[in-house]
């Protein structure tokens, strides 16, 4: 019997046979290493290498190209010894699931936590014993940051080469099961960071065996495009993306960088698989998109992660005008206006570098559009990993929380934020030598047109991301229940969450009624719900300022109320206004 071709990595058949399966267009010959036998595949002149032939699963087995170079299977589905170590068979349907009758809950329901599994805990375990906490608090589902295989045992998961295999960095892949299981059954839905634009920098066996995976012609950030025209490159991330999806149990995927994966059309191929796969299940697909292709949320994609929420909103609060906050520094009540009232701040205008950004979005709903006050990227970006908390303080801290909170938007809170975590979260890795050299050097090179960074002798003090220490300080564990202050932050979150849940919380047919600046850093906004309209003002000024809102039932205030309507720095009301 001949092994499927086109399919990528090694899957069980029948009568004790597995049957393993390679596109090596660059290669004359590949061998099968398995548990010390050396077997030759057989070669085919599409460039797939096939192979049927006796095995068990937690065999190890690497590939030899030419009589050479040993490599991993770039699909391989366990990794027990890291990056560099051999490929393991691996099968899917022995895990005993206690909760199979889970088919997801509605998106517009959703209130994320975004979770480094390394940084939160360690593993996928120390992650699944958070959970009961996490939906005490209001949470309904977590995001997990990248899981593909990377280069040694910390780093952001941006990084990851082998997109098949969970990293055995935090457990085995049943561990993570058992975390997504939990999930389920606390009602929570799990989320996954996938990176489908490129590919980590070290270990990736790809460029030798399939440099046509490659395009040459294209470049992006990280090097040569993925060729997303050819239909074995095509088949390896729409199979990955189902695998997550279908032997993981996960609820939806946010994909990294769209706008760095060209055709765009491969994006709706993808879209249309996975649905068609899927029958009957809440599946959510999230984009993380610097063009701000509102058409993709219009042609089905759930939703969007909304930088220009997050953009604006701290350029408002903290006055800083470097980097991306460039295009937000001039006016950012105007833009932050417009995203409560329209969803993008930037919908086809040329911005300050002199190109057009965006699509019009106001026909898009809320809940397609993910807010944010900070996340790993707006954190982890900075040079000392600072969070919004010690950039402006407690008080307006809590004022960026309640208004990501408060919108009929998607909700998205970073690891620790509930609590008031001051830990910060730095960029990390655990390259090999000189890799290592370079990201550090890379790294400090990155801030040298930062005001704050231009003397040589500043940025050495950025931190090393390969050092150890730099991953010891961005842990951030759940809080010890004696810690008092966190137990603060935790109480008065958990009452967020609950307005969110009572007023919002079947609010996915929301309509935005318009929004308004008032004075500079003083604006309100409306939603039509189903059931009557949502109204917020906050101020982010530095006086009291005269706000109304429709009369209503006020069921949130930030800061205290004044007999003379004016509504206090740093302050946040909000009103449902019941149907007649």
């Amino acid at each position: 019997m001949s092994v499927q071709a086109g399919r990528w990595g090694a899957w069980p058949g029948t009568d004790g046979y597995w049957n393993f399966s390679l596109w090596a267009p660059a290669a004359q010959r590949m061998d099968l290493l398995l548990e010390g036998a050396e077997l030759p595949m057989q070669g085919s002149d599409s460039g797939w290498f096939t192979l049927r032939t006796p095995a068990q699963a937690g065999m190890h087995y690497r590939y030899r190209m030419d009589g050479e170079r040993v490599v991993p299977d770039p699909a391989s589905r366990e990794q027990p010894q890291g990056l560099f170590g051999p490929s393991a068979l691996a099968v899917d349907d022995t895990f005993a699931w206690q909760h199979r009758s889970w088919r997801g809950r509605p998106w517009h329901e959703a209130v994320i936590y975004e979770v480094h599994v390394g940084a939160a805990g360690g593993s996928y375990d120390a992650v699944r014993a958070q959970l009961p906490q996490l939906a005490a608090l209001g949470f309904t589902a977590i995001e997990l940051m990248p899981l593909a295989t990377f280069p040694g045992g910390r780093n952001w998961g941006y990084d990851g080469v082998l997109q098949y295999a969970p990293t055995a960095a935090y457990g085995t892949p049943d561990q993570l099961r058992a975390l997504v299981d939990t999930a389920h059954g606390l009602g929570l839905m799990v989320l996954l960071d996938v990176v489908y634009n490129h590919f980590g920098p070290d270990g990736n066996p790809l460029p030798a065996l399939a440099p046509a995976f490659f395009r040459e012609d294209v470049h992006t950030p990280w090097g040569a495009a993925i060729d997303f025209r050819r239909p074995e490159v095509q088949r390896y991330f729409i199979d990955n993306a189902l695998m997550w999806l279908r032997d993981y149990r996960i609820d939806g995927l946010r994909l990294d960088a769209v706008h760095a994966i060209q055709p765009t059309s491969f994006l709706e191929t993808l879209r249309a698989r996975i649905h068609a796969a899927l029958p009957g299940r809440e599946v959510a697909l999230v984009l993380e998109n610097e063009h701000n292709q509102a058409s993709l949320l219009a042609a089905g994609f759930t939703a969007q992660w909304n930088d220009d929420f997050h953009n604006a909103l701290h350029a408002l609060l903290t006055g800083e005008h470097e980097g991306y906050y460039r295009d937000f520094a001039d006016d950012p009540n105007r833009r932050l206006r417009r995203v409560l009232a329209e969803g993008f701040a930037w919908q086809g205008e040329v911005n300050a570098s002199g190109r057009a950004r965006g699509e019009p979005s106001t026909a898009i709903a809320p809940r397609q559009f993910v807010v944010f006050a900070q996340n790993h990227d707006q954190i982890g970006n900075r040079a000392q990993g600072e969070r919004l908390l010690q950039l402006i303080g407690p008080r307006r801290n809590a004022l960026a929380m309640a208004l990501t909170a408060l919108t009929p938007m998607i909700p998205l809170f970073f690891m620790g934020e509930p609590w008031g975590a001051t830990t910060p979260f730095l960029f990390f890795t655990d390259h090999r030598p000189p890799l290592d050299a370079l990201v550090r050097e890379g790294r400090r090179a990155e801030f040298a047109h930062f005001s704050s960074f231009r003397d040589d002798a500043l940025r050495a003090h950025i931190p090393d991301p390969n050092a150890p220490g730099t991953f010891e300080a961005s842990r951030c564990p759940w809080p010890d229940p004696g810690d008092a202050e966190a137990a603060r932050w935790l109480a008065w979150f958990g009452t967020l969450l609950a307005v969110r849940a009572a007023c919002l919380g079947a609010a996915g047919d929301a309509r935005p009624l318009g929004a308004e600046v008032l004075a500079p850093g003083v604006l309100r906004a409306g939603w039509q719900l189903p059931g009557g309209q949502w109204w917020i003002a906050f101020n982010a000024g530095d006086t009291a300022e005269p706000v109304s809102l429709p009369s209503g039932r006020e069921v949130f205030r930030l800061g205290a109320a004044r007999d003379d309507g004016r509504l206090e720095p740093n302050g946040l009301y909000a009103v449902l206004v019941d149907a007649a």
